[in-house]
């Protein structure tokens, strides 16, 4: 079922507006948990260590559960997938903001909980359901638009954050997030997977083990999740450490939440660029590109004098490239593979990206602990940029044999 209508159902319509919406929430609330360590370390007794432990087990099970909550989707439908998923989320932030949240428990609430949320309800599955809507001549531009939509709540929530933990503290700030996301959770049963009459692909028998085999015998496939890991690396060390990294340098933290809200202003456009430079040019040229420039961003950053104009240009270059990845990376494997296992196939691809965010976030506060700053933290980041650039350039942007005889 096609035509050279944008949306090809009503039903196409209302899923990309309601996953559009449950990514800006849970994109939104994910964003800021670095903003609370200061006062999670003064109440809580939480070491950088262990913050940083805690998101780096939240980025693990996010990944972890992706794969399975993108077969749930695939089999049962999008929205149960997701309903899901925010039944975890609600219970971490819930036990995170009531208790008990010291110890082992918050590594619970924050790390396992929370991550569990995350893995059905940000990015990869309700931009993988709406992947299923739409024909290859606009599938990325679709999948860009619930990025950028959903990187406001990247842009909103630090200004909220730090405005409310300085005047009503982090247990009520927890408790407004709480309430966003039980919003959340009704948003989701409008994310709809298309029906068998709604399907922009031709009917096939192909099954999960089949379709895990070929992926697997796919280089270009293999290179992808590779390419992604660094991804994952960045973004987390980023958005959890950037903010006790500028302090340390003697900015202060109303400048920290400007560098996330500014990433997550130019994280709009930058997915909506990268969505459509997909549509135009090679999209392994596009991530070569961007991984380039994430490396020279960061060089710039750490090796330039400490002031808020170059805090400011870093979250606005890096906000630029920070989801730009997503587009192009999901379109491939969409391109490659066709969209019946999408969930499933980029879960795996976001797996290895999850990877990477849990050695992000965890090195981060290791070497910070360990040494008194993120130097070398920072130095892995920029050689990664290196290995993403290059690996990228001999994947093959072909759709499988099958595919081409069906």
């Amino acid at each position: 079922m096609t035509s050279d209508k944008f949306f090809q159902s009503r039903t196409a319509m209302i899923t990309l507006i309601a996953a559009c919406l449950v990514v800006l929430i849970s994109l939104g609330v994910r964003q800021v948990f670095g903003l609370f360590f200061t006062d999670f370390k003064n109440d809580l007794g939480v070491s950088l260590t262990q913050a940083g432990l805690s998101i780096g087990l939240q980025m693990l099970l996010w990944g972890l559960t992706g794969p399975i909550f993108g077969a749930i989707a695939d089999k049962y439908g999008g929205h149960k997938a997701v309903a899901l998923a925010f039944i975890f989320f609600i219970a971490g932030i819930y036990f995170l903001y009531a208790g008990p949240n010291t110890g082992i428990f918050f590594q619970i609430n924050m790390g396992i909980l929370i991550g569990i949320g995350l893995g059905g309800t940000a990015i990869s599955i309700p931009m993988s359901i709406v992947g299923k809507h739409f024909p290859l001549s606009n599938r990325t531009i679709a999948m860009s638009i619930v990025t950028a939509v959903g990187s406001f709540g990247y842009f909103i929530s630090p200004l909220f954050t730090v405005y409310s933990l300085e005047n009503n503290g982090w247990a009520y700030t927890l408790f407004i997030f709480l309430i966003v996301l039980v919003i959340g959770f009704f948003i989701s049963w409008f994310v709809r997977s298309p029906s068998l009459e709604q399907s922009i692909e031709k009917p096939n028998t192909q099954g999960l083990y089949e379709a895990l085999k070929e992926a697997y015998k796919s280089k270009s496939y293999i290179l992808l999740v590779a390419g992604f890991f660094v991804c994952g690396f960045h973004i987390t060390l980023v958005g959890t450490h950037v903010p006790t990294y500028v302090i340390d340098r003697g900015l202060e933290s109303w400048t920290a939440a400007a560098i996330l809200s500014l990433i997550g202003l130019f994280n709009i456009f930058g997915s909506l660029f990268s969505g459509y430079l997909s549509t135009k040019m090679s999209k392994k040229i596009i991530l070569s590109a961007i991984y380039t420039l994430r490396g020279i961003s960061i060089i710039l950053f750490i090796f330039l004098p400490a002031s808020n104009i170059n805090a400011f240009i870093f979250g606005a270059s890096f906000g630029f490239l920070w989801l730009s990845t997503v587009p192009a990376t999901s379109g491939i494997v969409a391109h490659i593979f066709g969209t019946k296992y999408l969930g499933l196939l980029y879960g795996i691809v976001f797996l290895s990206h999850q990877i990477g965010s849990f050695f992000g976030a965890y090195l981060g506060g290791l070497f910070h602990d360990l040494y008194g700053s993120y130097d070398y933290a920072w130095y892995v980041a920029i050689v990664l940029s290196v290995f993403a650039a290059l690996i990228h350039l001999p994947i093959k942007e072909q759709p499988v044999l099958r595919l081409k005889t069906e």
